[in-house]
């Protein structure tokens, strides 16, 4: 049985209102561990490569190349940047930003000051950056023209709407007139921060919620960092592997498991600064990316995009899906085009990231994560929380190793901002309670049986139900609704709302389209709307969602 983490109430910050803003009963270990041969924070992950190599490539984007030594300078002005604007330790820090160098270079900033990185997706509707913003406590702001154009209609239709956010600091990047730019440039490269705490809040990361709302995932700097020192003391990457950031780096996953682990291996991070086959092709062959990791539907698209040639990705050795798991056609298909195998793994945002992985070189076996990496104890269990023998289905649980150099360094997520009642379930008994239902074999690899109840995956991106139903039921003609997945070939899933409408009502689904649209982020919207005279419901009156679900795959 794993080692036990045992947590003890921490108090994070309170909102401008006074109210706690994570919860006196957020989660944070006992105990410091450190982390074996490598920095101990996301503040000091620079150091070793300035030391071994600081003229080696670092960091490439649309409009910027560093070395790590200029990357040092750039996140040094960064930093002294946001302290001139008043950013101190502990303090949130909101980006919303495109794909650039300038999202990599503001994140470690944040870290070095001490301070809380909050994503937040530019694909989000004004209301949804609104309520991260505010649920959050965000002081600053670091935006895009669109992002920082909602924010400034927000307040001029409701000038209390975002009442703790003090500045918005425009960012247009390769832009000299800038306001990032010009604060960056006029600051200080020896600015020095004082040291960073490990164990303190460090990042917000939201996550779609079961009950409509999304939920704030909080880590440590010692939590991000950790995962890349794993993989790369193992041997997974190394310096002369580029690796390919294709997806939003306001995804704090996406920082961890490629920004984070390029720079540990002291390898170079090509950001790319869009997700389409034509823009990947070009960044893969131009600067030799050698691993990339995206969600299936990316993969598709490049398996049937004609443009795309096998030379183009001659230079990729490390093709990862994450997100979801890749159809085995798909798999199949891209092996036999490129050449490459694309592996899978088991994460989420709570951990943070993957806790296990196929490697290149294991045999093919259908529905297979892989093992547990060497720093977390993978457990299936059953609804009494005791650990189930190989074979048995329950829910899968993490904690720290209990045995080799990796044992007890492990720490989950902090908490919940905010939710000290769901903090307090996810982490009960001293493991993250994933929520998803799997079961190990007689060689510990893991196989996921059924997801969380209700998510639907569409191309990567997670969504509940629960979003989009407290949306629709806003129309004053909706009566009842429910929105489930349908099968897709390319996005894996799509979504259907089946609708009841009040009697005397008309079917207008162009109404409730508009609605979504102006409430909810694009791929949030149903692909689909059907109106039905009753919903089915079962014996105690819920909703039965698995004969909806029959019905939009024409079942």
């Amino acid at each position: 049985m794993a080692a036990i983490w045992v947590p003890q109430a921490v108090t994070i910050g309170t909102s401008a209102a006074g109210r706690q803003a994570d919860g006196a009963q957020a989660l944070h270990p006992s105990r410091r561990p450190s982390i074996p041969g490598a920095p101990q924070s996301v503040a000091e992950v620079l150091a070793p490569a300035l030391a071994a190599a600081p003229d080696a490539d670092a960091l490439v984007g649309r409009h910027g190349r560093f070395t790590y030594l200029q990357l040092d300078d750039a996140v040094a002005r960064a930093a002294h940047a946001l302290h001139s604007l008043g950013v101190a330790s502990g303090d949130r820090v909101a980006l919303c930003l495109p794909n650039d160098v300038d999202a990599v270079v503001a994140f470690l900033a944040i870290m070095r000051l001490g301070a809380v990185w909050v994503g937040v997706h530019r694909v989000l509707a004004p209301a949804e950056k609104a309520y991260l913003l505010r649920d959050s406590g965000a002081s600053v702001l670091l935006a895009d023209r669109p992002a920082a154009g909602e924010v400034a209609t927000m307040r001029r239709n409701h000038a209390d709407e975002l009442p703790d956010l003090r500045r918005v600091v425009l960012v247009e990047p390769g832009a000299a007139d800038s306001e990032w730019h010009e604060l960056t440039t006029a600051a200080d490269v020896c600015f020095e921060a004082g040291p960073a705490d490990p164990f303190a809040p460090a990042a917000i990361a939201y996550t779609s919620g079961t009950t409509g709302q999304p939920k704030g995932v909080v880590h440590s700097q010692h939590n991000l960092i950790l995962p890349g020192a794993v993989l790369v003391a193992r041997g997974s990457f190394t310096a002369d592997e580029p690796h390919g950031a294709v997806h939003p780096l306001t995804i704090l996953n996406q920082l961890v498991l490629i920004v984070l682990v390029a720079l540990q291996a002291r390898a170079k991070c090509v950001v790319i600064d869009r997700p389409n086959p034509a823009t990947i092709a070009e960044w893969v062959a131009s600067e030799q990316v050698a691993t990339l990791s995206m969600v299936p539907t990316v993969f598709h698209d490049l398996l049937t995009d004609p443009e795309v040639n096998p030379g183009d990705l001659a230079s990729v050795t490390k093709p990862r899906s994450g997100g979801s798991y890749p159809p085995e056609k798909l798999r199949a298909l891209f092996e036999e085009r490129f050449g490459m195998r694309i592996t899978s793994s088991f994460g989420l945002t709570e951990a943070p990231t993957i806790v296990s992985r196929e490697e290149p070189d294991d045999g093919y076996l259908e529905g297979c994560l892989g093992r547990e990496l060497p720093q977390v104890h993978i457990s299936i269990r059953d609804d009494d929380g005791a650990e189930l023998p190989p074979g048995g289905i329950g829910e899968i649980c993490v904690g720290p190793a209990d045995d080799g150099p990796w044992a007890g360094v492990y720490t989950p997520m902090l908490g919940y901002w905010g939710m000290p009642a769901e903090t307090d379930h996810a982490l009960r008994n001293g493991v993250l309670h994933t929520g998803d239902i799997g079961r190990l074999d007689e060689e510990a690899r893991l196989f996921l049986v059924d997801r969380k109840s209700s998510l639907i995956i569409r191309g990567g991106s997670n969504i509940y139900p629960a979003e989009i139903e407290r949306v629709l039921q806003r129309d004053p003609s909706v009566a009842d609704c429910a929105v489930v997945p349908r099968p897709d070939d390319r996005l894996g899933e799509t979504t259907v709302a089946f609708v009841e409408l009040k009697p005397g009502a008309a079917p207008d689904a162009e109404a409730l389209w508009q609605l979504c649209r102006d409430s909810l982020a694009r791929y949030k919207v149903p692909d689909e709307i059907r109106f039905v005279k009753v919903l089915p419901r079962g014996a105690l009156g819920k909703i039965a969602r698995n004969r909806l679900a029959q019905l939009a795959a024409g079942k």
